[in-house]
C-alpha cells in the first residue's frame, strides 16, 4: 500500500497533500477490489489439485463402523431451489494419520535449546505421577464421572422401555377386604322384617328379639386377581417412544465419552504448558544469576551501582514468576487428576517433551468439507433426532387415544373391583361363619373420550408443542455444531500460524541474549572515552525478551495441541478411536489408587446401595 501510494503521489505532485493521499488510497483500493473480483468472482469446480494436502497423509480412513452413524438431517427443500448445505457435496471421511503424533507441514523443529532444556526438578514432598498421553486418553474412556452419569441415565431409559413393553400384561393383586355393616341393608333376610316383641305371625311376644332389616353384617373377601385396565394406545406407542428415548440416552454416553476425551486432552496439555513455562522460568533465573554476577564483576568506572540493582530486581521478579509457574503446574495437575479421578495429591509429569505437537487434522482443510462431517458424526445431533422421533410417536398416541379401546379385566364387590377370586366369609353380629370359595371375573372393553373429546384434542396440541420444541432443540444443536467447527478451526489455524512465529521469536531471543552477554564485557573507544559495546540494561532487557519468548512458545504449542483435539471433538469422531485403535503411544501400567478418604473408582455407575 505504501509503495503504491508513493508512486501515485509522484504522479499527483501538483495537487495538495490531502488530495494526493485520497487519490493514492482510492486507486490502491480499486486495484485490490479488481484483484479480489477476479480471484473470487468466477465460480470454478474444485479439483484434486485445489484441495490442501493433509497434514499427515495416511492410506487408512476411519472405518464406517467406528463412526457414529446418524440419520439424515431434516432440511427444507422445494422443487426449484436448494439450500447451501444441500448443494455441498458429501466429502470423503476425514483421514487421520496412522501415527497421530506425526508432524504437519506447518511445524518446524524446535530450537536445540528447547529440546535440551532441563526439566524442572520436583520439590520435597511432591507425589510424582508419570504418565503419557495414550494412557491418559485410555483412562478418559472409562473413569470420568460424566460418563458414569450418562450410563446411569441409559439404565433409567432401558428400565422405562422394559416397563413400557409389559403394559399389556395384567397386574397380579393379592390381598383381602373386610366390611362391617350396621344399619339397613343389605337384605340378607329375604325381605322379612320382624320387629322386636313380635313373633313371625305378628302377635305380641315379649320374649322375641325380632328379625329387623336393620342388622349387623360381617363381610370378608380375600384372594387375588389379574387386574387390567390400560389404554391400548399406551400399549402400542409407549414402547416405541421409550425405544427412541433409550437411543437418545445411549448416544448421550458417546457424547459424554467425547467430552471426557477433550477435557482430558485439554487438561493434559495445560500440564505441558505450565511445566514448560516453569522450565523456561528456571532457565531464565539461572541465566539471570549468571548475568547478575557478570555485571557485578564489571568495573565501577564502566557500570554504575544502579545497574547492579536493576539486574537484582529483575532476578527477584523472575524468581517470583518461576514460583507462580510451579503453582500453575500443580493446579493444572489437580485439574487433570480431577477429570480422570486419580490421586489429587499427585504432581503429573508427562513423559512426552513439552514441545511435542500432536497433529490429528490438517488446519488448512476448508469449512465446506468439515461442516458436513460434523453434522453427520456429532452424537448430540443423533440424540436430538431420537427425541424428535419420540415426540412424533407421542402425537400419534394422543390422536388415537379416543378411538382405540381400553381392555379391562376386573373383579366385583371390592374397592376398585381389584379382587377376582378367593375365600368369602359372611356372618351377622359378631359371627363370621359362612365361608365359601368365590370368583368374580368381569372382562370388558371401553372407549373413553376425555372431556367429551376436548381433553384429547388438548393433549394432541400439547404433544405437537413438545414436538415443535424438540425440533427447535435439534436446529439449535445443528447451529451449535456448525459454530463449534468454525470456532475450533479458527483457534487451530491461529495456533498453527503462531507456533511458527513463536519459534522464530524464541530463536531470535536466544541469539540476541547470547550476543548481548558476550559483548557485555567488550569495550570500544570513542575519542578519549571508553564505552561498552552492550550496556547492562540491554542485557537485562534481552533476558526479559527471552522470558517472554519462552512463555509465548509454550502457550502456542499447548494451544496448537488443544486446538487439534478441540476440532477432533467438534467433528464428532468417537473417543474410542484415539483411546484404543490409533493410540499416540504405549499404554503404561500406572497406579490409579486414590486415598482412603476418597471413594474408589469402578467401571460404570456405582451399584445401588439398597
Amino acid at each position: 500500500m505504501k509503495s503504491c501510494s508513493r508512486s501515485l503521489n509522484i504522479l499527483a505532485s501538483r495537487s495538495n497533500v490531502k488530495q494526493r493521499r485520497w487519490l493514492g488510497q482510492g486507486r490502491c483500493l480499486a486495484v485490490l477490489a479488481s484483484l479480489a473480483l477476479w480471484w473470487f468472482g468466477a465460480p470454478r469446480r474444485a479439483t484434486a489439485a485445489d484441495r490442501p494436502p493433509a497434514a499427515a497423509a495416511s492410506p487408512r480412513a476411519i472405518p464406517a463402523e467406528r463412526v457414529p452413524p446418524g440419520p439424515a438431517l431434516p432440511l427444507p427443500m422445494n422443487g426449484r431451489t436448494r439450500g447451501v448445505t444441500e448443494q455441498t457435496p458429501t466429502p470423503m471421511r476425514l483421514e487421520l494419520p496412522a501415527d497421530p503424533s506425526k508432524r504437519s507441514l506447518l511445524e518446524v523443529p524446535p530450537p536445540p535449546e528447547v529440546v535440551n532444556l532441563q526439566l524442572p526438578p520436583p520439590e520435597p514432598g511432591d507425589l510424582r505421577f508419570p504418565i503419557n498421553l495414550a494412557t491418559a486418553l485410555r483412562l478418559a474412556d472409562v473413569r470420568p464421572l460424566v460418563i458414569a452419569a450418562a450410563q446411569a441415565s441409559a439404565w433409567v431409559a432401558e428400565a422405562r422401555l422394559q416397563s413400557a413393553k409389559t403394559l399389556w400384561l395384567p397386574t397380579l393383586n393379592l390381598g383381602f377386604d373386610y366390611t362391617r355393616h350396621d344399619g339397613l341393608g343389605p337384605d340378607t333376610l329375604n325381605g322379612q322384617n320382624i320387629p322386636k316383641g313380635q313373633n313371625a305371625l305378628g302377635q305380641n311376644d315379649p320374649s322375641s328379639f325380632g328379625r329387623p332389616l336393620s342388622q349387623n353384617i360381617n363381610f370378608f373377601y380375600g384372594g387375588g386377581a389379574f387386574f387390567l385396565m390400560q389404554y391400548s394406545t399406551d400399549m402400542i406407542f409407549q414402547p416405541l417412544a421409550a425405544r427412541q428415548n433409550l437411543n437418545a440416552a445411549r448416544w448421550s454416553i458417546q457424547t459424554a465419552k467425547n467430552d471426557a476425551l477433550f477435557r482430558t486432552a485439554d487438561a493434559y496439555f495445560e500440564v505441558h504448558k505450565w511445566r514448560g513455562t516453569y522450565a523456561g522460568a528456571v532457565d531464565v533465573v539461572v541465566k539471570g544469576r549468571r548475568l547478575l554476577a557478570q555485571i557485578d564483576e564489571l568495573s565501577r568506572d564502566l557500570v554504575p551501582a544502579v545497574e547492579v540493582d536493576r539486574a537484582r530486581n529483575f532476578l527477584a521478579d523472575m524468581e517470583q514468576q518461576a514460583v507462580i509457574s510451579r503453582q500453575n503446574w500443580r493446579k493444572s495437575s489437580a485439574n487433570l487428576t480431577q477429570v480422570l479421578r486419580l490421586d489429587p495429591r499427585a504432581l503429573v509429569e508427562p513423559l512426552e517433551p513439552d514441545h511435542l505437537q500432536i497433529t490429528l487434522i490438517d488446519p488448512a482443510r476448508p469449512l465446506d468439507e468439515l461442516m458436513p462431517i460434523a453434522l453427520s458424526n456429532r452424537p448430540e445431533l443423533t440424540t436430538q433426532q431420537a427425541l424428535v422421533q419420540a415426540s412424533l410417536v407421542n402425537i400419534r398416541r394422543e390422536k388415537l387415544r379416543a378411538f382405540l379401546p381400553i381392555p379391562m379385566i376386573n373383579g366385583f364387590q371390592t374397592p376398585y373391583e381389584q379382587i377376582q377370586f378367593g375365600a368369602n366369609g359372611l356372618g351377622t353380629g359378631d359371627k363370621l361363619n359362612n365361608w365359601s370359595w368365590r370368583d368374580d371375573v368381569a372382562p370388558g372393553v371401553m372407549f373413553q373420550a376425555d372431556s367429551m373429546g376436548l381433553g384429547n384434542a388438548a393433549m394432541v396440541k400439547w404433544m405437537r408443542g413438545e414436538a415443535s420444541g424438540a425440533m427447535v432443540q435439534l436446529f439449535r444443536a445443528q447451529d451449535m455444531v456448525a459454530a463449534d467447527v468454525t470456532r475450533s478451526q479458527a483457534r487451530l489455524q491461529s495456533a498453527a500460524a503462531r507456533v511458527v512465529q513463536a519459534e522464530r521469536e524464541l530463536r531470535g531471543a536466544l541469539v540476541n541474549y547470547t550476543g548481548v552477554v558476550e559483548g557485555l564485557g567488550q569495550t570500544r573507544r570513542f575519542g578519549n572515552v571508553l564505552q561498552q559495546v552492550f550496556r547492562p540494561q540491554e542485557a537485562v532487557f534481552s533476558l526479559q525478551l527471552l522470558k517472554l519468548a519462552y512463555d509465548h512458545y509454550w502457550v502456542t504449542v499447548a494451544e496448537f495441541n488443544q486446538g487439534q483435539f478441540r476440532l477432533y471433538h467438534a467433528l464428532g469422531y468417537p473417543a474410542r478411536e484415539l483411546a484404543y485403535f490409533r493410540r499416540t503411544g504405549p499404554i503404561l501400567a500406572i497406579n490409579t489408587a486414590r486415598p482412603r478418604y476418597l471413594p474408589t473408582v469402578g467401571t460404570g455407575p456405582p451399584p445401588p446401595s439398597r
